[in-house]
């Protein structure tokens, strides 16, 4: 099924995946240590320091955890761009409204279709 959103819709959707993809990238390199290429930030050798390293790196690995995942559905949407999907339900494959794209461009579900999965959970 192809989307039936004007082109200017769709150029501003891409615009603004792109946004948020450049925004995350720049976000996952600030959170990784340049040294180590992980989460884990080296502050010394001291007690106070490693417990303080310890606590970025639960703080990081959460940031990181929640980055990722937004970067993956950023890059599911311009799959979806790409195929002609973009703005359909995946679950009920009517168009997901213009204003839930805007808010949300990684959205994959109708409000009435995340409404019920959120009332089954």
């Amino acid at each position: 099924m192809n989307t039936s959103f004007s082109k200017e819709f769709l150029a501003e959707m891409i615009e603004m995946l792109q946004q948020q993809k450049v925004r995350l990238e720049r976000q996952l390199n600030d959170l990784t240590n340049k040294e180590t290429g992980s989460a884990f930030p080296s502050y010394g050798e001291g007690e106070d320091e490693s417990a303080e390293e310890v606590a970025t790196y639960d703080a990081n690995l959460q940031l990181l955890d929640s980055n990722q995942s937004e970067m993956r559905d950023i890059i599911e949407s311009e799959s979806r761009l790409a195929k002609g999907t973009y703005g359909i339900c995946k679950y009920c494959n009517t168009p997901i409204d213009e204003q839930r794209l805007r808010a949300r461009p990684t959205s994959s579900s109708c409000v009435a279709c995340k409404k019920a999965l959120t009332q089954e959970l």
